[in-house]
């Protein structure tokens, strides 16, 4: 293993999209130890978590998509960043990425980036949070680790929208 890893594989999901209580799981901030159990189905939390939404949960159309996916490839081309693979679906975002800064920097910079372009291209309206907070980050520090992780983005997300 080198001192640094050699990719990034990041998953960025929409707003409102996957909420804590929902009986896929999910991680917060106190339950967030790799390797442990995912928070299971709590239907109070997720009726509590709804509620405080501020506006309905952001769900990418092909419109939507074709924005995303074309502002990625320009903002890892203008930083020569490399992408690997990437997928954008109508709740989430995977993108594995070879970059010299850190994946928060990369995750946040690309939920920008296509927040901006996504408000310049009128599918929606200014001040929409589109991204739900931070994300996954996970380094990648072998080259079977990257190709595994490509193969789950261009092959396990199910049939093409």
């Amino acid at each position: 293993m080198g001192s640094e890893p050699i990719a990034y594989f990041i998953t960025c999901r929409t707003y409102g999209s996957w909420l804590h209580g929902d009986p896929r799981g999910s991680v917060d901030r106190v339950h967030n130890v790799i390797g442990t159990p995912l928070l299971g189905l709590d239907r109070k939390r997720s009726d509590r978590e709804h509620s405080r939404l501020r506006h309905p949960p952001v769900r990418f159309d092909s419109s939507h998509r074709a924005i995303v996916e074309e502002t990625i490839k320009v903002v890892s081309e203008r930083r020569d960043w490399t992408i690997h693979a990437m997928e954008v679906r109508s709740n989430h975002v995977h993108v594995v990425i070879s970059a010299p800064e850190t994946p928060e920097h990369v995750m946040n910079a690309l939920k920008s980036w296509c927040t901006r372009r996504l408000v310049d291209a009128d599918l929606l309206p200014r001040g929409t949070k589109v991204w739900s907070r931070h994300g996954s980050t996970r380094y990648l520090w072998k080259p079977q680790q990257v190709e595994t992780a490509c193969r789950y983005v261009c092959e396990g997300q199910g049939d093409n929208l």
